[in-house]
């Protein structure tokens, strides 16, 4: 595995699946993969779930992580090119992806959208360069269009949850007081259309992901129809992904608190389990209480994000070591 970005990137999912249930049995039976080897996972936005992850991943393989937070620990870096860099960026990344790739064995990227210009987010324009300059394997750690971690692990979470082979399971947006990117629920299209699941996206008019993602998944307008026999409830906000609309991107278009997730959507579900990738604003995306209860899954699927990147490490490392 070169790079890891997309459902595709994993091959066959069953295989997968099974890959994952190994590792979460056994952490450690691939530590001598990762001996002298380093991964450096660089942040150019906050994190807690994919940074503790991401290393606790790397030490049960063996290897040495490096943490770079952009800003903080290094220079401000410029990420365009052909720009004067008269401004308070002091390094470019063209000079400073191949020194980072000197210095380690894999690379894994979190470097949000910014939610300004779609052609540049789309493009995967700073991820992009990681793979041009580097030279290593790159992960993306939540890129500006995806989360490949995120989405992995949420199959894996509905996998050990579900009770029926092909579980209803319900992509939903819910209100946020902020612009947030569509990367977890693009990836969560993604990896869901390519699932054994009956997939159902769930959102006001002006919300629709892009096409790339949403594939040929039912989308229904009407959050409580949407809802009914469902599985598993899936909330999370994403900004106007800009399709029907490019001069939209970005925008907040509404913020109905009547799309938070409480009891009263859930009791037209099927017993359904809650997930959400965290963090999560209480009582604006999900009620206490829905959150709260026995079928909330949010800390399992939390913890499962260990065993999706182990995984992806595992198979990069197995392939730097041929």
């Amino acid at each position: 595995m070169k790079s890891f970005f997309h459902v595709q990137d994993i091959g066959n999912l069953s295989t997968a699946l099974e890959e994952a249930r190994q590792v979460k049995a056994n952490p450690f039976a691939w530590k001598h993969l990762g001996e002298n080897k380093t991964i450096m996972l660089v942040f150019f936005n906050s994190s807690l779930r994919t940074r503790l992850s991401s290393q606790k991943a790397a030490y049960n393989l063996g290897m040495n992580p490096i943490v770079l937070n952009i800003g903080q620990d290094s220079w401000k870096l410029e990420t365009e090119l052909g720009v004067v860099m008269d401004g308070d960026k002091s390094e470019h990344l063209r000079e400073a992806i191949p020194v980072m790739a000197s210095y380690c064995d894999i690379i894994g990227v979190r470097s949000f959208a910014g939610l300004q210009d779609r052609d540049f987010d789309y493009a995967e324009t700073i991820l992009q360069q990681f793979v041009q300059y580097s030279g290593k394997p790159v992960i993306s750690l939540e890129s500006a269009t995806v989360h490949p971690c995120q989405a992995f692990a949420d199959l894996i979470t509905i996998d050990e949850y579900k009770k029926k082979a092909r579980p209803k399971v319900v992509l939903s947006w819910a209100p946020h007081p902020r612009a947030l990117p569509q990367a977890v629920p693009n990836s969560f299209a993604e990896w869901m259309n390519a699932a054994d699941v009956d997939f159902v996206i769930t959102h006001p008019e002006g919300y629709e992901l892009d096409p790339l993602f949403a594939g040929n998944a039912k989308v229904e307008y009407d959050q409580m129809k949407a809802f009914e026999g469902a599985d598993f409830i899936y909330a999370k906000n994403w900004s106007c992904p800009g399709v029907t609309n490019p001069a939209d991107y970005g925008k907040i278009l509404s913020k109905d608190m009547s799309w938070t997730v409480d009891e009263a959507h859930m009791a037209v579900t099927d017993n359904a389990f809650f997930m959400h990738c965290l963090p999560v604003r209480r009582n604006m995306i999900v009620s206490d209480a829905v959150i709260d209860a026995p079928t909330s899954l949010v800390i399992p699927e939390a913890a499962n994000r260990v065993v999706s990147i182990q995984v992806v490490m595992k198979r990069m490392l197995e392939a730097l070591n041929l």
